[in-house]
């Protein structure tokens, strides 16, 4: 009899770094949940894996940003009988400009996905897998994680928060069978940067990683249950070397990083 397929949830399913996440799992060979706030992307995609490796798809076009969502998207893989094995939270966004004059709303918004439907969603799901004793979990973050962001102050905050909470876990997680592995990429060339209005920042004309490349970091990591996956040395080099400098000036270089 043929292996049954593993289902991976992912969520920021339909562009960027959490597309190709999506491509990478139906190709080896997992089922998926495919959460977005685009119906038609998500039912284009679906239709294109099904076709390229047989994967089933279940699809969730919702607004991760509603404080209901995490429930609802629990709700109907629990009405569908579907376990969940791997759970990615990649939805996220930045918004770029000083704190005091960025939108109120979307600040909430931001840290509403980046970090309470991260935490809600994760915090649903991991129970079942440690009475399992078998699952994973791939928290999307950021280099940015690593210092403070002028001028996208909670994007970077909210990223902070999303490697604590991941290494954090990782470690209580140890010797149950499921992992949790936070994957840090840095500038990625995705839509992010139009979402967030960053195009014309110093930090992007350095050169950026495709989204494919940071993809297979991630679940390269995630397979071997590592806590935390930096992706391209020369982020790497860059995460590490701000242990080393004093605060002030790793956000004062942050600050002209981001400035256009």
């Amino acid at each position: 009899m043929p292996t049954p397929r593993k289902t991976a949830l992912i969520t920021g399913a339909s562009f960027g770094i959490g597309l190709e996440l999506t491509r990478i799992f139906a190709r080896e060979g997992y089922n998926l949940v495919l959460v977005a706030r685009s119906a038609d992307k998500l039912r284009q995609l679906a239709s294109e894996l099904e076709k390229a490796h047989g994967t089933r798809s279940l699809i969730l076009a919702v607004d991760l940003t509603d404080p209901g969502a995490p429930a609802y998207v629990l709700d109907q893989t629990t009405r569908a009988d579907i376990q969940i094995d791997v759970l990615v939270n990649n939805a996220g966004f930045g918004q770029y400009g000083p704190f005091a004059k960025n939108d109120l709303e979307e600040c909430l918004r931001q840290i509403q996905l980046n970090i309470t439907t991260l935490t809600h969603l994760t915090r649903l799901y991991l129970p079942t897998m440690i009475e399992r004793k078998s699952g994973r979990i791939l928290n999307v973050a950021s280099t940015a994680a690593f210092q403070a962001g002028p001028l996208m102050a909670v994007y970077y905050a909210s990223k902070a928060y999303v490697l604590h909470l991941s290494e954090a876990i990782a470690n209580e997680l140890n010797g149950t069978g499921v992992t949790v592995t936070c994957l840090c990429p840095g500038p990625t060339a995705t839509e992010f940067q139009e979402r967030a209005n960053i195009k014309g920042i110093r930090l992007t004309k350095y050169g950026t990683m495709d989204a494919r490349t940071v993809a297979e970091d991630g679940y390269r990591a995630l397979m071997a249950g590592k806590p935390v996956a930096i992706s391209g040395f020369k982020n790497w080099l860059v995460a590490q070397s701000v242990r080393f400098a004093p605060r002030r000036m790793v956000t004062a270089i942050a600050r002209k990083l981001q400035e256009e």
